[in-house]
């Protein structure tokens, strides 16, 4: 899964042209800032002709192939794609097309997709018309506020400065908000945040990101910033189905496989993983596939001898067992993805 850095800027990597016959957006579409087409009186538009020129619908079909599950998600995705589209469709016949409010909150637990749908998110926006350049800068509370007085503006609009016409992802936005100290430059870094929202909208959507409960007490406290927020995703945690597919992707991308043992090791894993804590979801089942692939790679070396091309691509449930997830741990100890 795709992660951005903090204070990183993330590109979404060019591709080719869109198949018409994936028409299968829920309902609506963005503006375009320029219309694609030039229409004029009693006409009509060619959906399939737009679907070509903006090929949305290969950055969605894309989302599908990289995320497992998340379907509220994906549709909710597909429903602001298709406002987007309608209302791009609008601007070409001459009527008003109003931006609609693109501000975000995604709420959940670590891992399960936020920063890469965030990135998606960006890609769709500019293919319909809506962001000028697409990227996406990921940031969090330190690259926004400042240590003293005079520091968090201009380390505020720097930021805000590189995000402009793409997307700024905010992640743990509530840690902004610290309300038990007064002497605090979070809420000043808030402020401008707000103005730029409401003032360059056209220009700058903003995502915020963290976990639900802390969000929701983010908003109470901060009436201005959740009106300013048209949608909230919540993302939900994986199944052990479902981590058990996005491990076998993470080991097809690599050119791994497990072995049949291996399949019942990694379930026992994640069924003893899940209910440790600070569990994080794709973010875990990727730390445990490096961890076994290590493993793996010390068992191959010890044996010696001559190794087959299927022996090096295959992790064995032994690899799995020897984690120290399979052993008791100590109410209160610190649980890990080794």
């Amino acid at each position: 899964m795709a992660r951005a850095q903090s204070g990183r800027v993330a590109h979404e990597p060019g591709s080719g042209p869109a198949s018409p016959a994936a028409i299968q957006i829920c309902e609506g579409t963005v503006r375009a800032m320029e219309p694609v087409t030039a229409l004029a009186g009693d006409t009509v538009v060619d959906v399939t002709d737009i679907l070509q020129q903006t090929q949305v619908m290969e950055v969605l079909d894309k989302l599908d192939r990289e995320l497992v599950g998340l379907r509220p998600i994906k549709t909710r995705i597909r429903e602001i794609a298709a406002l987007l589209l309608v209302e791009r469709m609008r601007s070409t016949v001459g009527l008003t097309a109003r931006p609609p409010a693109l501000h975000m909150s995604f709420t959940g637990m670590p891992g399960t997709g936020k920063t890469t749908v965030a990135m998606r998110m960006a890609t769709i926006l500019h293919r319909l018309g809506y962001v000028r350049k697409g990227h996406l800068v990921a940031v969090t509370r330190d690259d926004l506020v400042g240590q003293y007085i005079g520091h968090t503006a201009p380390k505020t609009r720097e930021v805000l400065k590189r995000a402009m016409g793409g997307v700024l992802f905010i992640d743990e936005a509530y840690y902004l908000y610290r309300q038990e100290n007064e002497r605090d430059y979070g809420q000043e870094a808030i402020e401008i945040l707000l103005q730029v929202m409401e003032n360059q909208r056209d220009d700058l959507v903003v995502i915020l990101a963290g976990y639900k409960d802390r969000m929701d007490t983010f908003f109470q406290s901060n009436p201005g910033v959740h009106s300013r927020i048209a949608h909230h995703l919540d993302f939900p945690d994986y199944t052990p189905d479902e981590l058990l597919a996005i491990a076998q992707l993470i080991l097809s991308d690599h050119m791994y496989r497990f072995s049949d043992d291996a399949v019942i090791a990694f379930r026992a894993y994640l069924e003893r993983r899940m209910a440790m804590p600070h569990f994080s979801n794709a973010r875990s089942v990727r730390n445990a596939i490096d961890r076994t692939r290590l493993r793996q790679a010390n068992r191959l070396l010890a044996r010696g001898g001559q190794i087959t091309r299927d022996e090096l691509m295959t992790l064995e449930g032994q690899d799995i067992r020897v984690s120290r997830v399979f052993r008791q741990t100590e109410p209160g100890g610190a649980a890990t993805d080794a």
